[in-house]
């Protein structure tokens, strides 16, 4: 659908300028999809969401002074002083008026969209940050942050990527203030045309990261999953900007999908390996991770050869270094050499692989994996070095409800082979039941014989396995068990401020969570 099928030649004229809308010559003062936050001379999109029908709202929108009102459904009443427009797909819609009513902002900006399954808000984030380094002014948008201006605020919703009329005023504010350049974590709902979040965003370069198992409860399938991501490579081909830099695609060729985000743009596309692929145009020839940070020697395909030093725990992250260093190369056409000294200056994301330090004497660590491929990245090094150093893995987390139902037991599988003890807890039930969320966790883990599990006798309730909805509890009960070189991993909440619950959503902070927790164990 393009924007001429969904709207009047007027309506589009008329917000593009910014201009009256209705009868009654009422200025355009915003957008606003939440009825609840309508004031005088705003445009109401009437969505069709999963849980409320915005076009019940509409009389609300109209009382509040909505001055234009787009809906794809049959309306019963309409006011003479009210604009109308009806949508094939309102949310759809959304997107095209946003930037149309933002003046585009995308076109004035060099915008660097970053996908995958993990380690996208990282890259966003270490992307931004060399920018900075190198004298650039630049903002971003992430699961975790944001900033329009250089400074950074939390994100405080549970969206990766905002709705269209958060993204294109956030774009618009960053040019406001001097940005050149706009990073934004593009997530596979938001390059969806189901959601069309990014849809009129001009993207002038595209990272992936990887793409694993996610999502699939809005998806339907890991297939149409990873086509929705590859939007974003899509996107670069339609990118028709004069002057600025070509747009270009980097890809993770340690991932089996780098080929297939490669041929869905007809632009240059780079690769990075951690894994040393042979063929990467930046690969690692050797890596050492260190509890805080990981030292590794990379070579280029031109001949160079690089050591970097990175401040970020997870030997993962070498490769969301390595991609932003790709990105950042081609973006400002700076060699390598020039970047790869910037790398010891950037800082780790909250909630990502994050230490919570007191007194105990066990380690306690934070992060956000949810996901079985992220377990697989987490757990690994961390199991390494407990072998090597003694202690025991505890683990604990849980997994989000009304989402994909198939990980949950993957999950608690991957959990098994790595952990000596683990406690399930809650992470956003949302309208489930938390206890079946956890018991569907458990099945994985004991799906698995004695022998494939860490503990080789196996998992037993009440022993080495807890089933404690309540979160700050188990965190409790976790730090009671833990024993001096132990590490207590906390996962799947990380930087996200609630939990949510059927009926309300929790203030919640887990690093705030575990400091407290540590302080009434007396080890802070």
């Amino acid at each position: 659908m393009t924007a001429a099928e969904l709207f009047t030649d007027e309506l589009l004229a008329r917000i593009n300028a910014a201009g009256v809308a209705g009868g009654g010559g009422v200025p355009v003062s915003g957008l606003r999809y939440d009825s609840r936050e309508v004031t005088e001379g705003c445009v109401y999109f009437a969505l069709a969401g999963l849980h409320a029908d915005g076009h019940r709202f509409i009389d609300q929108a109209v009382a509040s002074g909505a001055a234009v009102i787009v809906h794809q459904n049959d309306i019963p009443v309409y006011n003479k002083d009210v604009f109308y427009v009806r949508a094939r797909d309102s949310r759809f819609a959304m997107s095209a008026v946003a930037d149309a009513f933002y003046r585009s902002p995308s076109k004035r900006l060099t915008v660097i969209g970053v996908t995958g399954t993990e380690g996208k808000s990282t890259t966003v984030y270490l992307i931004f940050q060399l920018l900075r380094l190198m004298g650039k002014k630049a903002g971003f948008i992430s699961t975790v942050q944001y900033s329009e201006d250089g400074a950074e605020r939390w994100n405080t919703e549970h969206q990766t990527t905002p709705e269209a009329p958060l993204v294109h005023g956030r774009l618009a504010r960053m040019l406001e203030n001097g940005c050149r350049y706009a990073v934004l974590e593009a997530s596979s709902h938001g390059l969806s045309p189901r959601t069309n979040r990014l849809g009129d965003v001009l993207f002038d370069a595209g990272v992936m990261t990887n793409v694993t198992h996610e999502h699939l409860e809005f998806h339907g399938s890991w297939e149409q999953y990873r086509n929705d991501k590859a939007n974003l490579f899509r996107a670069l081909d339609a990118n028709v900007k004069s002057g600025g830099v070509e747009p270009f695609g980097v890809v993770n060729a340690d991932d089996p999908s780098a080929a297939y985000f490669s041929g869905c743009t007809g632009r240059k596309t780079y690769s990075h390996s951690v894994k040393g692929s042979a063929g990467a145009d930046l690969a690692v020839t050797a890596l050492d991770s260190l509890p805080g940070g990981s030292v590794y020697d990379v070579s280029g395909r031109d001949g160079g050869v690089f050591h970097i030093e990175d401040r970020l725990p997870g030997a993962f992250n070498a490769g969301n270094v390595l991609a932003s260093l790709l990105c950042v190369s081609r973006l400002l056409g700076k060699p390598l050499a020039e970047l790869c000294p910037l790398v010891p200056e950037l800082k780790p994301v909250r909630g990502r692989m994050t230490a919570v330090c007191g007194w105990q004497p066990f380690e306690v660590m934070v992060d956000y994996a949810h996901t079985p491929s992220s377990f697989e990245t987490v757990f690994p090094p961390l199991r390494e070095r407990r072998d090597r150093q003694g202690g025991r893995i505890i683990a604990l987390f849980g997994s989000a409800g009304e989402r994909d139902t198939r990980k949950r037991a993957l999950q608690g599988a991957v959990a098994a082979r790595y952990s000596d003890m683990i406690f399930l807890c809650d992470e956003d039930p949302r309208g489930e039941a938390p206890a079946a969320i956890l018991e569907e966790i458990a099945a994985g883990i004991f799906s698995l014989p004695p022998g494939e599990c860490f503990p080789r006798q196996g998992f037993i309730r009440g022993q080495n396995l807890f089933l404690i909805p309540d979160r700050p509890a188990a965190i409790r009960a976790a730090f009671a068990s833990a024993k001096a070189g132990d590490t207590v991993l906390l996962l799947g909440k990380g930087h996200e401020n609630s939990i949510i619950y059927s009926d309300h959503a929790m203030k919640y902070d887990e690093i705030a969570e575990a400091e407290k927790a540590l302080d009434e164990l007396g080890f802070r």
